[in-house]
């Protein structure tokens, strides 16, 4: 479970939000809400523990992420707005740099399923930079299965999908959901999930 309490975040001078309080459970899809500028990709970056915030506690499993940060740190997934990949690696290059950042080995069965899922399979050996906007999004986005995270943190990860693309992803979220994994994402896509979504909504400070 993913507890947020009483968290602020600035931006300059500007206070995006403060006193922002959630519970995220097992089997939970929920969605931040709101403007542009109001800071939803700020919020997801605290959480991942990519970016401070001024007070507040965020916890997991019970207890502070301090507790026990490494922890945190495997059961967690952040994918940005951007694709965070290499384009002068080839697409099984990246995804075992980035495994290993998190201290895993990626086996060769598991980068075959990963790159399956996402309509990748045989692109192993394929360079970053041949592929279209779409592709590189789904290398990124084979990071879920790759790395098997429980708590999904997705900063807008339709973009560059096409419609067939929308549809396997939304499939994805539920899936990772029904199987009691948790998803917190920003997206301006309007969800079609066969599973309910928890809004939630950034207002202004």
């Amino acid at each position: 479970m993913l507890e947020l309490q009483n968290l602020e975040a600035w931006r300059d001078d500007r206070c995006l939000y403060q006193a922002l309080s959630l519970t995220l459970r097992p089997g939970q899809v929920a969605q931040i809400l709101g403007p542009n500028g109001v800071g939803k990709t700020t919020l997801l970056k605290q959480i991942a523990g990519l970016s401070q915030f001024m007070s507040g506690n965020i916890r997991w499993q019970h207890q502070s992420v301090s507790a026990d940060l490494q922890q945190f740190q495997q059961d967690v997934l952040f994918l940005g707005h951007l694709a965070g990949i290499k384009s002068v690696l080839t697409v099984a290059e990246n995804l075992n740099i980035l495994a290993a950042c998190r201290g895993q080995t990626l086996t060769v069965s598991r980068l075959d399923l990963a790159l399956s899922r996402v309509g990748l399979r045989g692109y192993d050996d394929t360079p970053v930079a041949q592929l279209s906007a779409g592709q590189k999004r789904r290398v990124a986005l084979a990071r879920l299965f790759t790395e098997a995270p429980l708590l999904w943190l997705l900063d807008e990860p339709f973009t560059a999908i096409d419609q067939a693309g929308v549809c396997e992803l939304e499939g994805w979220l539920a899936d990772h959901a029904e199987q009691g994994g948790m998803v917190l994402l920003t997206t301006h896509h309007r969800l079609n999930l066969r599973c309910p979504v928890t809004p939630i909504e950034l207002i202004p400070a």
